[in-house]
C-alpha cells in the first residue's frame, strides 16, 4: 500500500473485458462470477478524482466526508488510506486542543504558556493538512510516518 500510481504500463485494469479468473485462457475461458467480482468491488479500482481525495484533508471539514467513507466501506485503498489519516489527525488534534485547553483553565502557573502551546498544536495541525493537500496536488503519496501507521492499525480495525 506503499504506492497508490497506477500500473506501469498506465492501464487501470479497466475496458479491457478480462479479470483474473480469463485471464490468458484465450477464447476457451468461461467468466466465472465469484463475490468478488461485482459492480461495487469495480468501482473501488476506479481512480479516485484528486477533488474528492482533498476534500478529506481540509482541516476540520474533511473530518466528516472522512468518517463517512469509513463508514460506508466504500472507496478504493487510497481513499481509504486518506480518510483514515485524515481522522487520525482530526482526532489527535482535537484531543490535544481539549487537554491543552482544560490544563490552562485550572491552571494557576501557566496558562499562557499552554495556549501558546494549544496554538502550535493548532497551527501545526492546519500546516501538515495543506501539506498533504500540495503533496496529493503533486501526485505524491498522501503518508506521514507515523500517523499513517497509527491509523492503520486503529482505524482499519474498526472502522474498514
Amino acid at each position: 500500500m506503499e504506492n497508490f500510481e497506477p500500473k506501469e504500463s498506465g492501464d487501470w485494469g479497466l475496458g479491457t473485458g478480462e479479470d483474473e479468473e480469463t485471464r490468458g485462457q484465450g477464447d476457451k475461458g468461461t467468466r466465472r462470477i465469484t463475490p468478488h467480482s461485482t459492480v461495487i468491488s469495480h468501482q473501488s479500482t476506479l481512480p479516485v478524482p484528486k477533488t474528492q481525495l482533498l476534500l478529506h484533508l481540509i482541516p476540520i471539514i474533511g473530518f466528516f466526508p472522512s468518517l463517512w467513507t469509513l463508514y460506508r466501506g466504500q472507496g478504493s485503498r487510497e481513499q481509504l488510506a486518506i480518510s483514515r489519516l485524515s481522522i487520525t489527525l482530526a482526532l489527535t488534534w482535537l484531543l490535544g486542543y481539549l487537554l491543552l485547553a482544560t490544563g490552562a483553565a485550572t491552571s494557576d502557573f501557566f496558562p499562557l504558556r499552554l495556549f501558546i502551546l494549544n496554538g502550535f498544536l493548532t497551527s501545526g495541525y492546519f500546516l501538515v493538512s495543506v501539506w498533504l493537500i500540495l503533496r496529493l496536488m503533486q501526485g505524491k503519496s498522501g503518508r506521514l510516518p507515523g500517523f499513517t501507521n497509527l491509523a492503520e492499525r486503529v482505524l482499519g480495525k474498526y472502522l474498514s
